[in-house]
């Protein structure tokens, strides 16, 4: 079926302008002003508004097993929230248990994304090594479109990497034209300062920021930049959370380093107050790692992404609800890490980014997806308004505003790190492979309509396989 969105201002990452778009079947067919259409086209007015690439969000995690539980979303909940808030691709995360088989876990989540309603693609994570994971992440490049690794450096005793994992693991990605990504904290230091903290008999929420101090994960980020840079591998950081980890980052790009960073959503605008509440269940909602920081610390992570020292926006959506949290009710490390946001990454990023003036319409599209895009190699497939690229769009209403609640979500857990936040600036309609599947306020999302998105890898450094 051929769409047709008249009237609209189209913003890429490069310049906004205005024009119609034109798609048929999903793809993006025409870009212009007054084009012309068949009479059978779909009409969508979109005068007074932006038209932009659908979102990427990075940092997703649905139907994941952590902690004893499993969170609230699956991949047709989670994707399906995505789209209504204009995130029209994910990039979920294949965590095998140590000892597991890479290639055994990725075939799991692959299993359970196929319900999804938007598009996904898969980071990998590295959680051991032998010679058998070594050969299964050249599988998983050649034969499978993954070309991200994921690295935990912190969560002993579970799935932390070590010195000599990360090594190994940079150097494979480095053959195989792939990027590795790390989480950065220092698992040791984190899991000695817990331990502190429970023998004095902290054991509420409010102690989960002080097991996980900007320190702790600035020596992380510091310690793979300082890997990668001596095996001259790019790096990817996820969800960068303080102002020490965004300088390490801006050196090492000033002494010529390929490093990128990530900022959730939630921590360029939620402070470490809400863990000093006096409600636990409120606190215990907010625990996810790293923690919400101080607002010296938004105000760096806002000053990165200006800067281009952050280059992706994201959420790590990991939803948990109440009777989950309450496991560490008694012990705060057994409190499940993660919030949501998939919904409202777009309209919260808008509302504190370009309302303010923090960030241009292009500037938004550039931290949104099309940065995502260009870095984990689905540009221009994803991430821009162009002839040939798929026809995941939103139509953006600068105007239109939500009062942000747990109880008008489409995402599940029946908790909201957002609640009683008004934006301005959401979606109207978002198309996803050329379909409508969210128009003002009313959300059609199609269980198994989404598609993997394969990423093919980088030129590599060796021909080795």
């Amino acid at each position: 079926m051929t769409m047709i969105i008249r009237g609209g201002t189209v913003v890429n990452a490069d310049r906004a302008f205005r024009a119609d778009v034109m798609t048929f079947g999903d793809k993006i067919v025409a870009v212009g002003e007054n084009l012309e259409a068949p009479h059978s086209a779909r009409v969508i007015d979109a005068h007074g508004q932006y038209v932009m690439p659908g979102g990427i969000d990075t940092h997703t995690h649905m139907n994941l097993p952590f902690m004893g539980t499993v969170t609230q979303d699956d991949f047709f909940t989670g994707t399906a929230a995505g789209l209504a808030g204009g995130t029209t691709t994910i990039m979920d995360f294949v965590i095998p248990s140590p000892q597991q088989s890479l290639l055994e876990a990725f075939h799991t989540w692959r299993g359970w994304a196929q319900k999804a309603a938007g598009d996904y693609t898969f980071h990998v994570a590295v959680t051991w090594w032998d010679d058998s994971v070594r050969e299964e992440m050249g599988i998983l490049v050649r034969d499978h479109g993954v070309n991200s690794f994921k690295h935990f450096m912190a969560y002993k005793n579970a799935i932390m990497a070590d010195d000599e994992t990360l090594v190994n693991s940079f150097r494979r990605a480095l053959e195989l034209g792939a990027i590795p990504t790390v989480h950065a904290e220092n698992g040791e230091l984190v899991f000695q300062l817990q331990q502190d903290l429970l023998r004095r008999g902290l054991t509420g929420p409010s102690s989960h920021p002080l097991s996980r101090p900007p320190a702790v994960e600035a020596e992380a980020a510091n310690r793979a930049i300082t890997i990668a840079g001596v095996l001259n591998t790019p790096l990817y950081i996820v969800h960068v959370s303080c102002a020490e980890s965004l300088e390490a980052i801006a050196r090492a790009r000033a002494n010529g380093q390929r490093v990128y960073g990530e900022a959730l959503a939630g921590h360029l605008v939620i402070d470490d107050s809400v863990y000093r509440s006096a409600d636990p269940e409120f606190a215990a909602g907010h625990v996810m790692s790293p923690p919400f920081r101080s607002k010296h610390h938004q105000a760096a992570l806002w000053h990165g992404l200006q800067a281009g020292n952050l280059h992706t926006t994201a959420t790590d959506h990991c939803t948990f609800c109440a009777a989950q949290k309450a496991a560490g009710k008694d012990d705060f490390t057994k409190i499940p890490n993660g919030c949501g946001g998939v919904e409202e990454r777009m309209a919260v990023v808008w509302d504190a980014g370009v309302n303010t003036g923090r960030l241009t319409p292009s500037e938004f599209v550039r931290v949104t997806s099309a940065n995502a895009a260009q870095i984990f190699n689905m540009y221009p497939r994803k991430g821009v308004i162009a002839v040939g690229s798929d026809a995941d769009i939103v139509v953006w209403d600068p105007e239109g505003t939500r009062t942000i609640s747990a109880k008008t979500q489409h995402a599940k857990g029946g908790f909201n790190v957002f609640e009683g936040r008004t934006v301005r600036g959401i979606p109207s309609t978002t198309m996803a492979a050329g379909k409508v599947v969210f128009d003002r306020g009313v959300l059609m999302a199609e269980e198994g309509a989404g598609r993997y998105v394969e990423r093919p890898a980088f030129v590599p450094v060796s021909a080795k396989s």
